[in-house]
């Protein structure tokens, strides 16, 4: 049987795919700059290992944030030979990788995550051929959750809501001007936090600062990255992840602006995955 994993910052979501059956499991995230070979190893062996039991695995294919460097994808492999010790395949790759194979297959199209963080590149049907940087929360990540939310908080703080949504904002969140500088500058995960924020706008669609906030944050990943690459005009333009997902209208809406061809629109790769390796 071969495993598969897609590996977030926090979770990780596996599939093991058998001949007439495709298993799903879960456990937390194992991002090569934070764990080290022996605590990855340590992550399948208490999270996973209990839920595949005595099925057998004969191959194994990891895509996961932090694994484009060659460095990083040995870190990471050598924890899973540690879990999985004797002749089982092991492949390790980006999660870029995985969203392309997930949302192309064998085709060519524009790749683009849209979650907590963005990225994007071009797929030729077998290899990313063009990637722009994608220099995290505090210097990119345009179209993000963590970029949305930040321009919430931004209207939040600068009082640019109306009435209504400042009043809706306090109900929810009751929180200040020195807890969210607390939480962005001195404790951990600042850009999930911010991505937390997200929720507000998918509560409030319709109102037009909402609508306006989505527009021109989702617009500034077009502008930013997909502008970049000659190929968005000729090939069709994927999307995978959580704001991808809640807020596909929006995108629909935009690459029709810029006369873009839609393609897919997948909430996680993971499903796009399990049908590429069955292909295989």
């Amino acid at each position: 049987m071969v495993l598969i994993a897609d590996s977030g910052a926090t979770k990780t979501a596996w599939a093991l795919i058998g001949t007439r059956k495709v298993w799903h499991f879960q456990t937390q995230g194992l991002s090569p700059y934070y764990f080290t070979p022996d605590q990855i190893a340590e992550v399948i062996d208490t999270e996973l290992l209990p839920q595949i039991k005595d099925k057998e695995v004969t191959g194994i294919f990891f895509y996961g944030t932090g694994c484009s460097k060659e460095e990083m994808k040995e870190l990471v492999k050598r924890g899973i030979r540690l879990a999985f010790p004797g002749k089982v395949r092991i492949q390790v790759e980006s999660d870029m990788t995985g969203a392309a194979r997930a949302l192309c297959g064998d085709k060519k199209g524009i790749v683009c995550i849209l979650g907590t963080g963005s990225n994007s590149c071009v797929y030729n049907g077998k290899k990313i051929t063009r990637n722009n940087p994608a220099p995290g929360f505090i210097l990119g990540d345009e179209g993000s959750g963590a970029y949305l939310g930040k321009k919430v908080i931004q209207h939040f703080i600068y009082k640019t809501f109306d009435e209504d949504l400042l009043h809706k904002f306090n109900l929810q969140y009751q929180t200040d001007y020195a807890s969210i500088l607390d939480h962005v500058y001195k404790q951990p995960w600042p850009n999930r936090y911010l991505a937390g924020f997200t929720v507000f706008l998918s509560e409030n669609r319709g109102h037009y600062m909402v609508e306006n906030i989505l527009e021109d944050g989702l617009s500034d990943f077009f502008m930013t990255h997909l502008y970049k690459y000659p190929e968005t005009w000729l090939w069709p333009i994927h999307f995978t992840g959580s704001i991808a997902w809640y807020f596909k209208d929006k995108l629909h809406e935009i690459c029709n602006g810029f006369e873009m061809q839609m393609g897919t629109i997948l909430q996680a790769p993971i499903e796009g995955l399990v049908q590429y390796h069955r292909k295989k």
